[in-house]
């Protein structure tokens, strides 16, 4: 006889948890149900109280955003209330965090003549974190006038360059990626015309950390490379010049080292542990090496090893990979930024191509420029068709034909699994481009993806890091691994370890589809600059 298999008990609660004290009211409107009912335990196992009815014991109340508030509690209760109304993005950032981030970016300010309500991101101190990112979109007719002279300029210089080929005709057609089906009412500027310029006040903070940000990941260190990063995408968009690291205690990702450093930064203008960095030889030039395309944290120590002290040691280097001796030759060039303005023409001018070859085609640019950044290190091109078979060898058609005309310069990398339908069907392609008339190399990554899995191409692509790492977490605490390629149902691990994926992912068909599956927060590609 099997034995009887007793119900597990939930946790109880802890009266000394980072939640003890708060009496909560949770308004549940827009709130996917799984996820609710999750927030609703770590309330509980953190010490908090929840009530089922607005009243005069509630100290907190957290909404999705202010219309579910004003749908949801009574106008007079709400004047009168005193207590603290968040957004629920304050409670994932404190679980995330282990302690209660500061509420100052996440308050929604009540009116007490009503529900005269600012926008969500907005403190105390008139900082608003959508006004810096939100700009208005210009209609089709302003952006064809303002852009019409540039574009034709690169359109005639490509066609000049090109050995008996001619860029296709010019298209009206453009690309976006939410609504596949209709051609002719593509837009891209509904996803990357929106600009992200944070304040960025205290560069002196921000610059030294991306130093550590890139030593670290030379040194093959991600863990502490990635909490640099996050600290950089709090700092810059703080609307304050900092002097004093307490300004910052309790933000999300600002831990007691972090303020450490900061302390150390608006004090003396420097940082110690970067000065001790920069000065140690085998750091120094295992970060250097690091920087090279195709060169990672192994190989870096190995060249150290070997005697190799600085770039020029490398060029006689013969174990160096085709790929390596490209990113060598063009170092200083593919760490040159490229403007807004001109990873937009090169949008534009990468779909009229794709238009040309396979009517059709969705392209759009990725990573920072799609988030809105004012310049980005490289292209990061995202490409399907809404047909779900014409996307079916056209990757080598396609860079093909961009030699051609000069665009493509130098390969990286090249692999193809679209007809084979190997490896999820993905083709791709990295390499160096020029703009017309310069002989600068930039970076450009080409992913080519069947139209059922494009959307989650679109979210890791798009980013930033932090964001698709917070993302990549929930699915697990979901039993699922998230990937460019789809969300599949995790296998279970032995021994306590992670479990490998599934073989078939979910089908979702738009990027929101994957942030709601997850219960996460929908964004705009602009408002993802975690």
């Amino acid at each position: 006889m099997a034995p009887k298999r007793t119900k597990k008990s939930a946790p109880s609660p802890d009266p000394q948890g980072i939640f003890a004290g708060m009496t909560v009211f949770l308004i549940e409107n827009g709130v996917q149900s799984l996820r609710l009912k999750i927030w609703k335990e770590k309330l509980v196992q953190m010490g908090a109280k929840i009530e089922t009815q607005f009243s005069e014991k509630v100290t907190h109340v957290f909404v999705i955003s202010s219309d579910a508030l004003s749908n949801r509690v009574d106008e007079d209760q709400l004047a009168r209330f005193e207590g603290h109304v968040l957004l629920y993005r304050w409670l994932e950032d404190s679980l995330a965090a282990g302690e209660k981030v500061s509420e100052e970016f996440y308050t929604l300010k009540v009116d007490p003549a009503g529900f005269d309500i600012p926008d969500p991101k907005r403190n105390s101190s008139g900082y608003d974190e959508q006004s810096h990112c939100k700009r208005i979109k210009p209609s089709p007719l302003e952006i064809k006038q303002t852009n019409e002279e540039r574009k034709g300029d690169i359109e005639t210089s490509f066609a000049s360059s090109a050995s008996d080929t001619e860029p296709p005709s010019p298209s009206s057609i453009s690309s976006s990626p939410e609504n596949l089906s209709s051609t002719q009412e593509k837009d891209i500027g509904a996803s990357t015309s929106l600009q992200h310029s944070p304040p960025d006040l205290n560069k002196d903070i921000t610059e030294i950390f991306g130093k550590l940000v890139n030593i670290y990941r030379a040194l093959g260190d991600d863990r502490r490379s990635f909490s640099y990063y996050k600290a950089i995408a709090v700092v810059e968009k703080l609307p304050f010049k900092i002097e004093s690291a307490d300004q910052v205690k309790g933000l999300p990702g600002i831990g007691k080292s972090m303020q450490d450093h900061i302390q150390e930064i608006v004090t003396t203008g420097k940082l110690s542990k970067l000065d001790h960095f920069e000065t140690d030889e085998k750091v120094r030039t295992i970060s250097l090496f690091g920087e090279v395309w195709g060169i990672g944290p192994a190989t870096a120590l190995k060249l150290y090893e070997k005697g190799h002290r600085s770039l020029d040691d490398l060029k006689d280097e013969d174990s160096l990979t085709n790929s390596q001796v490209i990113g060598l030759k063009y170092f200083d060039d593919i760490k040159t930024r490229i403007p807004r303005h001109e990873a937009q023409e090169m949008e534009s001018l990468l779909q009229k191509v794709a238009e040309g070859i396979v009517p059709g085609m969705v392209v759009v640019c990725g990573g920072s420029y799609r988030r809105g950044k004012a310049s980005c290190g490289d292209l990061d091109i995202v490409i399907t068709h809404p047909d779900g078979k014409s996307h079916k060898g056209f990757l080598q058609k396609y860079v093909k034909h961009l030699k051609e005309m000069k665009f493509l310069r130098e390969d990286l990398i090249f692999s193809t699994h679209s007809e084979e339908g190997t490896d999820s069907g993905v083709d791709t392609y990295f390499g160096l481009w020029t703009y017309p008339g310069r002989e600068l190399r930039h970076r450009v990554d080409f992913k080519v993806y069947p139209r059922d899995i494009y959307a989650f191409g679109l979210v890791a692509w798009t980013g930033n890091d932090v964001l698709n790492r917070r993302l990549r977490l929930l699915a697990e605490s979901k039993g699922y691994r998230l990937d460019d390629t789809g969300l599949f149902p995790a296998t279970h691990g032995s021994g306590g370890k992670r479990g490998s994926r599934g073989t078939a992912s979910l089908k979702m068909e738009t990027e929101k589809e994957v942030f709601d599956f997850l219960g996460f927060p929908w964004l705009e590609p602009h408002e993802r600059n975690l």
